[in-house]
Parts: C-alpha cells; structure tokens; sequence
C-alpha cells in the first residue's frame, strides 16, 4: 500500500468514525467501498475489527437511550445468520469480492433511500439482524437494515443500539472468521494501528451530536455509498 492510498485511507476511517458517531450509521457505507478500492484484503476482517471500539463508545455514551427489546431481537437474528454470510464468503471468489461489496453497498443505500416510514415490531427486527448477519459477515457493510428500522426513533435511540447491535454481530462475525481459519490476525493490527484516528472521529462527534441535522447526514452518507458503490462496481 503506497503512502498516498495509507493517507486516504486513514482520512476515510476518521471521517467514517465521525459520521457514525453523529448520526448512528455509516462506517462501513463509507470505508468499505475505499478499502475495496485501495486493498480488498482489509473486507471483511479490517473493517469489523476497527468498528467494535467505536460502536463500544457510542453504546456507552447513550447507553440511557438504548432499545434493549429490540436489540435483544435484531442481535438474536444476527448471530444465528452469520454462518450464512460466512458461506457467502467462501461461496464468492477472492477477484469478486470488490464486485459483490460495490454491489451490496449500492443495493443497500437504495433501498434505505426508498424506503417507506413504518413502525417496526419483532417482524422487522428479526428480518433487520438476518440480513445484516448476512452482509456484514461477508462485507462488513450491515447499517442499512438497521438504519431503516429505526430511522423514524429519536437519534439516541438510533445511535445508542445501532451501535450495541453491531458490537454483539461484529465480534460474533469475527470470531466466526478466525475460528474457521477466515480470519487474519492482521487485520486486528491494522485495526488497532487506526484506534487513534478512530477515536479522533468518535471525539469529534461528541462535541457536535447533538446538534447534527440526521436527515441531512443520513442523505450524505447514502449519496457517498451510492457513488463508492458504482465506482467500485467499475
């Protein structure tokens, strides 16, 4: 990796980190498709090693806030799917992962953009920790689904158990991947060199998040997805 893609990289993650901890989402909408880009090794085991301190912080922060019945539900889900994004995994060669993450990444932002208002029930928060079980496993990329269930709750509530969701399927995915020999110990040094970018992004949004306009951050980070997406595809 040249000292120019490290750079963009490493902005990438600090900005991501201060996207997510504003508005509840978009870490991976946003790393996923430059990491694809830059290095297709770092998808998936980068990407869910550097996003479980900053979901841990989050989680903390708000933790007053949290909907614990539904991540009870969404996180019950998730766990019991990520076997299966763990076949995708195998399933999808390693020249096509860029190709299958541009379009998860795209698919993913569409329908969020698209999607109706609705008020969820145990329905959508298993329906939401299956198909992030699924794409985050295998991508890294799992917001959407949850974005999309609780996009009409009060932002706390978003971000607080967002994040305790993530946190629960990211360490079941990566414990997954290493126990079945997936996993790269790597990747956790490469997390763990970007801890302080990451947490300079997560110390920003503290600062600002309770003034950050969701709906405008939420268009933002699905209008960059989109784009990176079909880049990616490309």
């Amino acid at each position: 990796m040249s000292a120019a893609m490290l750079a963009v990289l490493a902005v990438t993650v600090a900005v991501a980190a201060f996207v997510q901890g504003g508005s509840g989402f978009g870490y991976a909408l946003i790393v996923a498709p430059v990491a694809g880009l830059i290095d297709p090794g770092l998808l998936p085991g980068f990407l869910l090693a550097s996003m479980i301190p900053l979901n841990a912080y989050v989680a903390w922060r708000e933790r007053s806030s949290l909907d614990l019945r539904g991540a009870g539900w969404i996180s019950a889900a998730r766990i019991v799917a990520t076997p299966g994004g763990l076949a995708l995994l195998w399933v999808i060669p390693e020249s096509g992962l860029a190709l299958f993450v541009g379009i998860a990444t795209v698919l993913a932002a569409v329908v969020s953009l698209l999607a109706p208002a609705f008020a969820p029930g145990r329905g959508a928060y298993l329906g939401a920790g299956v198909v992030t079980g699924l794409t985050e496993t295998a991508t890294g990329v799992g917001g959407p689904p949850l974005a999309l269930v609780y996009q009409h709750s009060p932002p706390a509530v978003l971000r607080s158990t967002v994040a305790l969701c993530f946190l629960v399927g990211e360490i079941a995915s990566l414990a997954l991947l290493f126990a079945t020999g997936q996993g790269d110990v790597s990747d956790l040094g490469r997390a763990a060199a970007a801890l302080p970018l990451i947490a300079a992004g997560a110390w920003l949004s503290r600062l600002v998040h309770h003034r950050l306009d969701a709906r405008r951050m939420r268009l933002f980070v699905l209008g960059f997805a989109l784009v990176s997406g079909v880049v990616l595809m490309l």
